[in-house]
């Protein structure tokens, strides 16, 4: 028996097509007692997994010298929005080479993204 059966996979609409070497700005709702505020999380996209409920992204930024990661669930409904920065041209599927880097060793080239302008 699968777990999709069991419970319906209803895709959150506002998170975009994600590949690993993406800038990622993600906005998450934070619950802390009765409040609920937004809390952002910027960083490179090490490696997202597919698939039905499982389907995951991770993060990775360097937060006052340390590396933070964090891993988000693409069914999550705490997802507020999820903003494409700027994509990153990689040749790897996950970039766990990216925790042995750092600073300019780390950076990822960006990768040309064919805009469509509107006819006039």
């Amino acid at each position: 028996m699968n777990l999709d059966t069991l419970i319906p996979v209803v895709p959150n609409p506002n998170i975009p097509v994600l590949s690993s070497g993406d800038t990622v700005k993600v906005s998450i709702k934070a619950v802390e007692g009765e409040r609920v505020r937004t809390q952002m999380f910027q960083g490179v996209v090490l490696r997202v997994r597919k698939g039905s409920i499982n389907a995951s992204f991770t993060v990775r930024r360097i937060a006052y010298g340390v590396g933070v990661e964090r891993t988000f669930f693409l069914q999550s409904p705490s997802i507020e929005k999820v903003e494409v920065l700027r994509h990153g041209q990689v040749r790897r599927a996950n970039l766990n080479y990216l925790r042995g880097l750092t600073a300019k060793k780390a950076r990822i080239k960006e990768r040309r993204v064919k805009v469509e302008r509107a006819e006039e």
